[in-house]
């Protein structure tokens, strides 16, 4: 089945003992990053098992993707959500009592309608119900970015139609969401399949913020013609930014929840069935974003754990081929996600739980360590250095920061914890400026004790302080440092501190654009061909270009060069009904390129 429908001669990971277990008819609680392969995990047990599966999104431009990829494999599918007229949901649901269909996918609000519940009856009388899969189930945590009410209400599909089997998926979760996940779906029993967190595609890059536009701008000049997520954390930001990406000359688009849906809807059909496109946005897109070729993903602000930030760094590379993560950062992005958490109304554990959660993604942020080591221990898998993130590629020198410590924390103590980073830096240079002297921050014994260090290693040095849980910023005062309980000993020279040296921020690596697995210029004209043909079947069709084949079967195309339909039968990617339908067009522009 995997072969004929799909055209893949072997399975990923877990996949194989994950689709057997299900097939089975027994329950699933899976965990595989993005990328991994989690759709194939309930869409073959679902053409194994009698019946329909019903598979729950939250998206319904993924659930478009979905279906139309599946329909390319010859797959009978199709979704009911908000974008059907009444006539066309009422002839999928008739498709679906006739035993037409093999998968159907819902929205999460949809499902939990008295309609819907009454059509899984009828189902579960007529054709059969084959699996009930539930995507993206991080949603049901009350206490995650993505909460979706509806998914709170999804134990109903077992409490009805207990003999179905279920399988819940999510890309990332730690062990407390993965409890309750558990616990809200009453999936207790289920088995639960962890796979390794790792993404050893993507190069991680973590730099300190100074003119953090220039510093975008760099690192987006090896990634020209490439698609990419920008993300920022406020709507405000996200326009003035996809404006500004316009006039450097990229296809740079705006999407935030403020924006008109039918917007939001457009740019992020453009961003899924056009090249190149960078979508600056907050953290209303990207969920369910199944974009294999997303080449970069960059965070212009702190994201709010790690977690949210492993999630939005997962878009990229989900083809298994070279992607970027990068991030720039400093004491304002800390201060912001700090109110963010004091100003809500969440009750006082949960406030701090996600203080805890933003001091381990400042722990990433300022490891001298390889960031996947950090990333992966979160999660609890343990591994070794990766030599694919810019701690392993340029190993920061660590220095005994006790004395830089006790000056800092001195001059924040001595200045009443009133001033933020910027002012204290100029007392600790001896800097006359006229705020010092309207103080008379000039008269303290902390004026000018730091003059052996330069302003941006002492902005180094207060960042990592306040990572390190000795400073903390308060935002009702305008940034102001404050010393917390932590600070005592290390003022008192009963706890040492060990600290990074700061460098000057260098010009960021310039990311240079190889031709595909190296094909030889004979193969680049194949492959190049083969694009132009892609695109416009794509165009023909109305679907992203990946709908149609994934980059890695073209490559294969390339290299190979099949001349009949046998030699097309072994080229992954290729099932039965691709082969049917597109195999002597393949071969023709494979000819015509080679002529």
């Amino acid at each position: 089945m995997l072969r004929r429908v799909f055209g893949y001669d072997a399975f990923r990971g877990e996949q194989a003992e994950i689709v057997d277990h299900l097939a089975q008819g027994r329950d699933a609680l899976v965990l595989m990053p993005t990328g991994g392969g989690k759709s194939l995990c309930y869409q073959l047990p679902a053409l194994l098992r009698t019946g329909v599966g019903i598979v729950v999104s939250p998206l319904i431009a993924l659930m478009q993707d979905q279906v139309d990829a599946l329909r390319q494999n010859g797959v009978a599918a199709a979704f009911l959500n908000s974008s059907l007229d009444w006539r066309a949901a009422l002839d999928i649901e008739a498709a679906a009592r006739r035993g037409e269909l093999k998968l159907l996918y819902v929205a999460p609000e949809r499902l939990v309608t008295e309609r819907f519940l009454q059509l899984l009856d009828e189902l579960a009388a007529g054709p059969g119900l084959a699996l009930f899969a539930i995507d993206e189930a991080h949603c049901v945590s009350q206490w995650g970015h993505d909460f979706r009410p509806e998914y709170l209400q999804l134990s109903q599909l077992h409490e009805r139609h207990p003999g179905v089997p279920r399988i819940a998926l999510t890309a990332t979760a730690d062990n407390a969401t993965r409890e309750e996940m558990r616990e809200r779906l009453g999936l207790g029993a289920a088995r639960v399949f962890l796979s390794s967190f790792d993404r050893p595609n993507i190069r991680y890059t973590v730099v300190e913020k100074d003119n953090p536009r220039r510093q975008l701008l760099r690192f987006l000049d090896g990634h020209r013609g490439q698609a990419g997520i920008v993300y920022c954390l406020s709507r405000k930001k996200v326009e003035e930014t996809a404006d500004w990406l316009v006039q450097e000359g990229y296809a740079a688009l705006p999407y935030h929840a403020g924006l008109p849906a039918e917007t939001r809807s457009e740019h992020q059909r453009r961003f899924q069935r056009e090249e190149g496109v960078v979508m600056v946005a907050t953290i209303a897109f990207g969920m369910g974003i199944d974009k294999p070729d997303v080449r970069f993903v960059a965070h212009l602000d702190l994201p709010k754990s790690i977690e949210a930030y492993y999630q939005e760094t997962g878009r990229a590379g989900r083809d298994g081929e070279p992607a970027e993560a990068w991030m720039a950062y400093g004491l304002q992005d800390i201060a912001l996600q700090r109110a963010r958490i004091d100003e809500s109304e969440s009750p006082p554990e949960i406030k701090r739980l996600e203080a805890q959660k933003l001091t381990a993604l400042l722990a990433y942020c300022e490891a001298p360590r390889c960031r996947r080591m950090v990333l992966l221990d979160y999660f609890g898998e343990a591994s070794s250095p990766c030599g694919n993130c810019d701690v392993c590629q340029n190993p920061p020198e660590l220095f005994d920061g006790t004395v830089a410590a006790q000056k800092a924390l001195s001059a924040a103590w001595r200045t009443g914890q009133r001033f933020g980073a910027g002012h204290l830096i100029d007392v600790l240079l001896g800097k006359a400026t006229d705020k010092v002297a309207r103080f008379g921050h000039d008269q303290l014994p902390t004026f000018g004790v730091g003059k052996d260090v330069d302003e941006h290693a002492w902005r180094g040095i207060l960042r990592q302080l306040v990572a390190a849980g000795l400073l903390q910023p308060d935002l009702t005062e305008y940034g102001a440092l404050k010393l917390t309980e932590a600070a005592r000993p290390v003022l008192k020279g009963e706890q040492s501190v060990q600290l990074r040296r700061v460098g000057r921020p260098g010009k960021a690596r310039k990311t240079t654009r190889a031709a595909p697995e190296n094909l030889s210029p004979e193969e680049l004209a194949v492959f190049e061909a083969l694009r132009g043909w892609r695109s416009q079947k794509a165009r023909e069709q109305g679907v992203p270009a990946y709908v149609i084949l994934h980059d890695r079967t073209l490559r294969l195309l390339a290299s190979l060069q099949p001349g009949d339909q046998d030699g097309l039968a072994g080229i992954s990617g290729l099932g039965d009904a691709k082969l049917a339908r597109y195999g002597d067009e393949l071969i023709g522009v494979i000819r015509g390129a080679t002529a």
